[in-house]
């Protein structure tokens, strides 16, 4: 069985038919025991305080908000190469689940940033690649509602996606490139460097896992909407011409 015959509509349809409720199920369990263990069952850390547990939601966020616009790339690229019309729904439908992440990160950000740094935002290389990259989330959604012709639609916000992503690689590398700013490195990564304790990190993994399967959830959920509503025009245009 190859992976291309899920570019299918109709397949893609069964197939996440199938598998939507699971992923989605376990996405609700690894949220909720990722949140309530991490803000009700850690200590306070004892130089931020309190404050820290907003790890639990700011730091998977960000995360997805990133890896949202990968998953867009992915699509843009199939649809460019291979002309795969479900690749460029994954794209579509993933925008605006990764542009709320990117909120939700930027937010949050600010709220631990305040105490931390005295400020709710620095113009810091990590913070304003961010930024930007929510700005081309904006500029991609409002490209796709503004062009008609649906094939035209996924060119351009394509070929959108492919630039953008020079901000998604420096929101996520950045402070691997400067030294400057007061966005501290990657102390959560997984391989290497100085990592958060596992008094936090355990319970952020579960979060983290469940930030992924919601998106995996949600752009599913959007991509079907997606093919759904394609069905319908069609009908309807074969019916006018009727």
């Amino acid at each position: 069985m190859s992976i291309w015959e899920y570019a299918n509509p109709k397949k893609f349809m069964q197939a996440t038919a199938k598998v939507l409720p699971w992923v989605a199920g376990l996405a609700v369990v690894l949220l909720g025991a990722g949140l309530i263990w991490g803000f009700f069952f850690t200590p306070d850390d004892y130089k931020q305080g309190s404050t820290v547990k907003i790890i639990y939601l700011h730091v998977p966020s960000a995360m997805m908000g990133v890896s949202a616009w990968f998953t867009m790339l992915a699509g843009s690229l199939i649809w460019l190469i291979r002309r795969h019309h479900v690749s460029a729904l994954v794209a579509k439908a993933a925008a605006p689940v990764g542009l709320t992440f990117v909120v939700i990160g930027l937010v949050t950000g600010a709220i631990w940033g305040q105490p931390m740094w005295g400020t709710w935002w620095a113009w810091d290389p990590r913070l304003t690649s961010f930024l930007i990259l929510g700005l081309f989330y904006l500029g991609y959604v409002a490209l796709w509602a503004a062009i008609e012709d649906p094939d035209t639609a996924a060119d351009l916000t394509s070929v959108l996606c492919i630039v953008g992503s020079v901000f998604a690689f420096l929101s996520r590398y950045a402070v691997n490139f400067w030294n400057q700013g007061l966005h501290q490195g990657a102390s959560v990564s997984m391989v290497g460097g100085d990592r958060v304790s596992n008094v936090y990190g355990l319970p952020l993994g579960v979060s983290v896992l469940g930030f992924a399967l919601l998106f995996l959830t949600l752009v599913m959920l959007r991509t079907r909407t997606e093919i759904r509503a394609r069905r319908v025009k069609a009908l309807l245009a074969r019916e006018r011409v009727a």
